[in-house]
């Protein structure tokens, strides 16, 4: 893989807020544009294309929002203004936040800009919603800020436990070990964490023994839930994502020719694995979502407990069902309410050595 260059970008805004009713969260933060970690099947990939980038230099070249964290106290600072600075009432107007929607905060560029870091220093003082998405341990880093933090949840991105698997498509993530390990400090250090099962990959790491080694794994390090989506492919991510396929696993490529007629798979091949994923979800005693919250942060009790790495005993939903913020139901697919929503084209960087970005919303899977 290409070795990455950061370049320094300014934004006229951090929060973006999400329109769609029926989205998981009200607002989202992206850090960075672009992902040191490489996934070969990121929808990211094409958001830079809207700015004159190729899908190729989605890892290559990240661009590091150097006054993120300045232009989120702003943003802020505005809105608690005009809540009269009633932290209490700005938090429940603005909702749910979701941190890293079209990058990874967490990325090894992470480790030099601390960019996120310092965002999680504005939102603790403005007392935030937030939720985190990574596929990253550098988050443990961080621990001193999100106990300060109010923490809807941390996700974790964990598709498989094949690390070959991992090595060939996500070349810059770190391991599965890894990922776990740093799940299960997380549950220990009481923050409310679980696995994001995203994308599931057709024939790489759909298969009934893949997904339950990756639910025992995940409910042995103290998940409390595991959430999934299957693979969609969009046409710019597509051909990147086949030309990888090639050289890693060309056997599987006529059967992908057969799944993906469009951007989505076949409705015959969703379902059948909407019920494989449904029927391991029960065994193993973990919701797609977190149990029902009094207020963001504070948790009405935990996942229900069984045999570390087994199945849940008598496992069922809380008394207050699923998460106050999981999406209405709906006739329309999660995978069609979420490609409903893209990060804007419009959002052109200017030219020179410190572009001026306005970051869109985009989404988590």
């Amino acid at each position: 893989m290409t070795a990455a260059k950061a370049e320094l970008i300014r934004v006229k805004q951090l929060l973006t807020k999400v329109k769609e009713e029926k989205m998981l969260f009200r607002w989202s933060i992206n850090p960075y544009r672009g992902c040191m970690h490489g996934c070969s099947f990121c929808y990211a990939r094409a958001f830079h294309s809207f700015i004159g980038m190729g899908a190729d230099e989605f890892q290559s070249r990240i661009l590091v929002k150097e006054n993120a964290a300045a232009a989120l106290e702003g943003q802020l600072h505005r809105m608690a203004a005009r809540h009269r600075f009633d932290l209490a009432a700005m938090a429940r107007d603005i909702g749910h936040v979701a941190i890293g929607t079209a990058t990874d905060p967490y990325q090894p560029a992470e480790g030099a800009h601390r960019i996120t870091r310092e965002c999680l220093k504005v939102l603790a003082r403005y007392q935030v919603p937030v939720s985190i998405t990574t596929r990253s341990p550098l988050i443990l880093r961080d621990l001193d800020l999100l106990a300060q933090c109010r923490v809807l949840s941390v996700n974790f991105s964990l598709h498989t436990l094949d690390d070959r698997l991992i090595r060939s498509l996500e070349p810059g993530s770190p391991l599965s070990a890894p990922r776990l390990q740093a799940l299960r400090e997380l549950r220990e250090a009481g923050l409310p964490a679980g696995v994001f099962a995203a994308p599931i990959l057709p024939l790489l790491s759909d298969s009934r023994s893949a997904l339950q080694e990756l639910m025992q794994a995940s409910r042995a390090c103290g998940a409390l839930f595991l959430m999934s989506s299957l693979l969609r492919l969009t046409p710019e991510v597509k051909g990147w994502y086949y030309g990888v396929l090639r050289e890693a696993a060309p056997e599987v490529l006529p059967e992908y020719e057969r799944i993906f007629q469009g951007a989505y798979a076949i409705r015959s091949y969703e379902e059948e694995l909407r019920v494989r994923i449904e029927e391991l979800r029960l065994l193993y005693g973990l919701p797609r979502s977190l149990p029902a919250v009094e207020e963001p942060g504070r948790w009405s009790g935990e996942a229900c407990a069984g045999p570390p790495g087994g199945p849940a005993d008598g496992c069922g939903p809380t008394d207050g069902g699923l998460a106050a913020f999981e999406p209405q139901r709906s006739s329309v697919s999660l995978g069609q309410r979420l490609a409903a929503r893209r990060e804007d084209p419009a959002a052109e960087a200017s030219r020179g050595p410190v572009k001026e970005v306005l970051e869109q919303m985009a989404l988590p899977f």
